[in-house]
């Protein structure tokens, strides 16, 4: 009786929390192929170094055309142009559209040169000659039975996403949809977070391996906790190893432990942990390292032990499966996901309520592509809650970037199922969004807006953020809509944006909340050296230079705008004289570094960019001022853990804006 030991004082189950956390699990990070990389947590922020698609191509069948030869055409009056080729996926054109002429084009091909536009082979019909016969020949011209825009059923250079572009964060878990964008940009590697390697231990001389003869009058058992302790350390991310079974001999106990803790991250046993005079792994861990706990006031699962051996940190498990399934849930099994970088579980499916209304009347059953966010206060106290018990704070919105759109899939957390007879979602409808994976939550903070590289950099000290480059223009509209939780603006909006608090709500439009604001230098791309000699605004108006513009939606656009409008005072014109006279201002590409990539390809001569831009792709650079870039927050979320963050990245990021050629905080 005077070798028991008992256990006086149980610890509080939050100081078995805080003695687990105490010890540190997280490996080094690694490098690993692609198709080793599901599941794997991503190390570091993966930007695109490639436009994707690298080409303006076709999303439909039908017909390249120059969108003006189309203007007033319809059923009663088409337009007729002469059929000049045809253009297949997979090949080169070998055709330039001129006035009058079309080429046939089939689903992702490439856009020939001169076509601006694709009309869908439904609104053509074929027109063809006679030879001497009188028999029908060859298809000579097309019958355009509609108009269609400049860029209508084209997909652009970086549409789906840009050069330059912010594709995944640190932190992100690699699912099937994210190994789709990694392979879209052409990575056959990523680097991971390591994963912790737990070994673990089942001791017991009552203990059987599953496969072995048992012997049940000996009062054997099979030992259950080995595998299911494994599958629980896999499923958290971390790398289970099992060790050969122990028996209650202390030496064998001592060498095992040991072998282990030289060998793995993380020790987890299971039984000896109570006060019997033949339970030794207490003394075990008291003689070779460092007990931290002996008892946890929680049942099941009072026996638990916390220490560390040598350099690795040890946990000791009830012997009761189901007490010891219990504990590693509870306790074991977050620290291995926070060592590995993965977050805390949530059910496959979550209930929320629609951002805004929502149309579809095809006939057919749809799966809608759905992002969640949360529209109330978020942080590592409620990420482990049910998700459906959240129903009444998240917002359900539709991701629908087109279905060739690989970041489609990275920006929704699941789809909401919307039967055939559905004429529309209302918003504030509750709907069932059936996720992804199981691991999927909404995002801490959902940012819209201008995309910017110190933007990019800030988000990586947030908590899984997701940030939809959507530009300021249609920034500040889908924050007014009340969905986003901030957007983000470049330039001079000229008058405070609004956002309605909750889209659902009959209050009035509240002015937004400013969380921080940096500027950053601006100017004209050109080729290293500058051959053409640029040297400002002028020289787009006054002389034969291909310029490439950013899309209508990006602030750094209107800033280019404004300064024509100026120049254009001063020489006594008006601002659409100036733009008309750029050649290629409405010749828009999507993200900040686009412009840039098209000059070094020789397509442009000049093109609309950042300093900091330059001198990352290594261009020469005309410096035309600077403008403001300030982040604009929904006042009903300013209490979010993700917008505090963001707040609290912008406040501490001189280190950031330092960094960048251009950039004042």
């Amino acid at each position: 009786m005077s070798d028991r030991r008992e256990f006086r004082d149980l610890a509080e189950p939050e100081e078995a929390h805080e003695a687990i956390a105490s010890l540190d699990l997280a490996p080094e990070p690694e490098t690993v192929s692609l198709d080793e990389a599901r599941g794997r947590v991503l190390a570091e922020r993966i930007d695109a170094e490639l436009d994707v698609p690298g080409f303006d191509r076709a999303s439909m069948d039908g017909y390249a055309v120059r969108a003006r030869d189309t203007f007033g055409a319809d059923e009663m009056d088409p337009a007729t142009l002469d059929l000049i080729g045809a253009v297949h996926a997979g090949a080169e054109p070998d055709v330039t559209v001129e006035p009058g002429t079309c080429a046939e084009i089939s689903t992702g091909a490439v856009m020939p040169d001169g076509a601006d536009a694709v009309v869908m082979v439904e609104r053509t019909t074929e027109v063809t000659g006679e030879d001497e016969s009188g028999a029908d020949a060859d298809v000579e011209s097309v019958e355009i039975r509609t108009s269609v825009a400049p860029g209508d059923h084209v997909m652009f250079a970086g549409a789906d996403i840009a050069a330059g572009g912010r594709a995944l964060g640190p932190g992100t878990e690699i699912t099937p949809r994210e190994i789709g964008l990694l392979s879209a940009l052409g990575l056959d590697e990523v680097p991971v977070r390591g994963r912790p390697t737990v070994g673990i231990v089942s001791t017991g001389d009552e203990l059987v391996r599953p496969g072995e003869e048992i012997h049940s009058e000996r009062g054997q058992i099979y030992d259950v906790n080995s595998y299911t302790i494994a599958a629980g350390v896999e499923e958290a991310g971390g790398e289970a190893v099992l060790y050969p079974h122990a028996g209650d001999d202390y030496d064998e106990m001592e060498r095992l432990l040991v072998e282990a803790s030289e060998e793995c991250d993380l020790v987890l046993s299971s039984g000896s942990t109570s006060a019997s005079a033949v339970d030794v792994i207490y003394r075990v861990i008291e003689d070779r390292g460092d007990l931290l706990l002996h008892g946890v006031a929680v049942k099941p699962g009072k026996p638990m032990l916390v220490g560390r051996v040598g350099d690795s940190a040890y946990v000791g498990l009830p012997g009761y499966p189901v007490s010891a399934l219990t504990i590693f849930r509870t306790f074991v099994a977050r620290a291995v996901r926070e060592a590995a970088g993965k977050p805390e579980p949530r059910t496959a499916a979550v209930t929320g309520r629609m951002a805004r209304q929502e149309r579809y009347s095809e006939g057919r059953m749809r799966l809608m592509p759905a992002g969640l966010t949360e529209t109330g206060p978020t942080g590592p106290d409620r990420g482990g809650e049910a998700a459906g018990a959240r129903s009444g704070n998240t917002l359900v919105y539709p991701v629908d970037k087109g279905s060739g759109a690989t970041t489609s899939l990275v920006e929704a957390d699941g789809v909401v199922v919307v039967d055939p007879d559905t004429e529309y979602l209302a918003a504030g409808e509750e709907v069932e969004v059936q996720l992804f994976s199981p691991d999927v939550r909404a995002p801490t903070l959902f940012a819209v807006g201008e995309d910017d590289p110190a933007l990019s950099r800030l988000l990586d000290r947030v908590d899984r953020p997701r940030h939809l480059a959507v530009g300021s223009r249609e920034g500040l509209r889908r924050l007014r809509d009340g969905v986003p939780d901030a957007a983000v603006v470049a330039g001079e909006p000229g008058r405070e944006p609004v956002a309605a608090p909750d889209p659902t709500a009959d209050d009035e439009p509240v002015p937004t909340e400013v969380l921080g604001e940096w500027t950053r230098e601006w100017g004209l791309i050109v080729p290293a050296g500058n051959p053409d000699d640029v040297t400002g605004l002028a020289d787009l108006i006054d002389r034969d230079l291909r310029f490439v513009n950013r899309d209508s939606n990006s602030g750094l656009r209107t800033t280019l705008a404004n300064a024509l409008a100026d120049l254009a005072d001063e020489r006594g014109t008006t601002r659409r004289e100036a733009t008309e006279a750029v050649d290629g201002f409405d010749r828009a590409v999507r993200a900040h570094e686009s412009p840039a990539r098209r000059v070094l390809a020789g397509d442009a001569d000049a093109g609309l960019g950042l300093r900091a831009t330059a001198e990352r792709l290594d261009t020469g650079f005309v410096p035309l001022g600077t403008e403001p870039v300030r982040v604009h927050a929904n006042p009903a979320r300013v209490d979010k853990a993700g917008v505090r963050q963001l707040r609290e990245a912008v406040a501490d990021g001189d280190d950031v804006f330092q960094a960048l050629a251009g950039y004042d905080h």
